[in-house]
């Protein structure tokens, strides 16, 4: 079974590892949605569905035709993600009266944890950077990239929708962009009356815009400045499904983990390690998609 971070966060017994996960995930969009299944091991081997069988009518008689699925088998190991938090025991002492010091460096840290997967989410790349995992741009094929021309052009409706049309088995659950083509998209939406971008509350309580129906995330990892044919200040967007079958996320038993290192021998400080046994997972290469060229 798949949970989310925030759902895993409430089957902790930890009020600091609860507070933690609270504090990653309220303001990531990623984090919010995405289902993460745990493994034991060091890695998941799975079968990638490349094409799907197919199905005829026949006749009386006919010679029928055997069809069957094809399959790309593929390993996806974990990575060790994580940072350590130090707390001077001087300053935990005397500077604690009005905020709760190490509670405070531990939230920057598990920040910084949650950034970091953010941009490795869709940039990783195991080529240039083998201690991480291959992010959404990698994993997107040629055959699931539309794009907005050989050198790019300015984002349009038309070419959203070949983008939501390009997933099969259902509408993308998430629409992922810089702030730049979210900004572009309202002014789209406004100019041609359209209707269809909305606004409403997600379960965490934050004001999220939609686009006829599916949820805009903004990820600030994404470039505005991307070099497309002539043009170099392209971006790209990228349409999602979730779920096993689909993208998720890979954890090891305990997800997420913050670890009481404890004093220091060599500095009068404790130490807290936040880390994680992370990646994710591309069950079917249909169930990803990219716009590539947005310009502004």
């Amino acid at each position: 079974m798949a949970l989310t971070l925030a759902e895993a966060a409430k089957l902790s017994n930890d009020l600091l590892l609860a507070g933690v996960i609270e504090s990653i995930v309220k303001e990531s969009p990623v984090l919010q949605a995405l289902p993460f299944v745990e493994i034991v091991g060091n890695g998941l081997t799975y079968n990638r569905e490349n094409t799907a069988p197919t199905a005829a009518f026949y006749s009386v008689g006919d010679t029928w035709a055997e069809s069957t699925p094809t399959f790309t088998q593929v390993t996806t190991s974990l990575v060790i993600l994580g940072g350590d938090a130090d707390v001077d025991n001087y300053l935990k002492a005397t500077r604690s009266n009005i905020q709760d010091l190490e509670a405070a460096v531990v939230q920057l840290k598990a920040k910084a944890v949650r950034d970091k997967f953010e941009d490795t989410f869709v940039n990783g790349d195991t080529a240039s950077d083998p201690k991480a995992f291959d992010g959404a741009d990698k994993l997107t094929t040629s055959g699931q990239t539309v794009s907005m021309g050989d050198n790019g052009a300015t984002l349009s409706l038309d070419k959203l929708d070949e983008l939501i049309d390009t997933l099969k088995g259902g509408k993308p659950h998430m629409l992922l962009m810089s702030r730049r083509s979210r900004r572009k998209l309202g002014a789209l939406s406004r100019a041609t009356g359209s209707g269809l971008l909305e606004t409403d509350r997600n379960e965490f309580g934050m004001m999220v815009q939609y686009y006829d129906g599916i949820p805009l995330g903004i990820n600030d990892y994404i470039s505005d400045a991307k070099t497309v044919g002539t043009s170099s200040d392209c971006s790209t967007i990228h349409a999602v499904q979730f779920g096993e079958g689909a993208l998720v996320g890979l954890t090891s038993p305990g997800s997420l983990q913050v670890e009481r290192v404890g004093s220091l021998e060599t500095k009068d400080a404790t130490r807290t390690r936040v880390k994680w046994y992370v990646s994710i997972a591309l069950f079917n290469t249909l169930k990803l998609a990219k716009l590539t060229g947005v310009r502004d």
